[in-house]
C-alpha cells in the first residue's frame, strides 16, 4: 500500500443548472447540489483508495449562496486525510453566470468515505501525503473534525477526545 498525494485525488466536475435542477424560485434544488457533491467526493475517495467507497459521513452544508438557473456549477473535492478505513474528504462548490462574468462561492462541506474491498467489507486506507502548506493544514485539523463526527453520532465521549478538547481547551 503506497501513500498518495491529495492531487492525486482531485476531481473537479462541471454542471449547468437546467429548468429540472430547480426550484420555485429559479434557484439550484438543495438535493441536486448535494447530490452532485457526493458524487464528486466519491470520485476523489475512490481515486484515492483505488476501490468502491460508501459515504459515512457529511458534515455540516451551509449554502452561502443561491445557485441560479444558466449557472455553471464548479465542483473541487480531494482528499484531505485518511484513518484506519475511512478517508475525508474537502469539497467546494462555485457557481458562474457565464453572460456576466460573475464567478461566487456556494458552499463547501467534508465528506467521509470508507473504501471497500472485494468483499464488501471496509478495506485499510492508503496513507495521505499532503504537500503543500494548506494541505498540511487541512490534515493537522482532520482529527479534531473526525473526533467532532464521532462525538456527534455517539460513538465518542467528548472527555476520551484529545484534538477536539485541544481545539476547545478543554481540561
Amino acid at each position: 500500500m503506497h501513500g498518495k498525494t491529495p492531487k492525486e485525488s482531485t476531481v473537479i466536475m462541471t454542471e449547468i443548472v437546467l429548468p429540472n435542477d430547480t426550484n420555485a424560485l429559479g434557484n439550484l434544488r438543495g438535493g441536486r447540489i448535494l447530490h452532485w457533491m457526493d458524487i464528486a467526493s466519491a470520485i476523489a475517495a475512490g481515486k484515492h483508495s483505488n476501490a468502491v467507497v460508501v459515504t459515512a459521513s457529511v458534515d455540516n452544508v451551509s449554502f452561502e449562496n443561491p445557485i441560479k438557473l444558466g449557472d455553471v456549477v464548479t465542483i473541487t473535492a480531494k482528499v484531505t486525510r485518511t484513518f484506519s478505513t475511512s478517508m475525508e474528504t474537502h469539497i467546494e462548490v462555485w457557481a458562474e453566470n457565464l453572460p456576466s462574468q460573475t464567478r461566487y462561492k456556494c458552499n463547501q462541506a467534508y465528506y467521509t468515505f470508507v473504501s471497500l474491498d472485494s468483499n464488501g467489507r471496509p478495506k485499510k486506507a492508503n496513507p495521505l501525503i499532503p504537500e503543500t502548506e494548506e494541505e498540511k493544514r487541512m490534515f493537522d485539523t482532520a482529527m479534531a473534525r473526525r473526533e467532532l463526527r464521532l462525538v456527534l453520532a455517539g460513538k465518542l465521549k467528548m472527555a476520551d477526545s484529545n484534538e477536539l478538547k485541544k481545539s476547545f481547551e478543554i481540561n
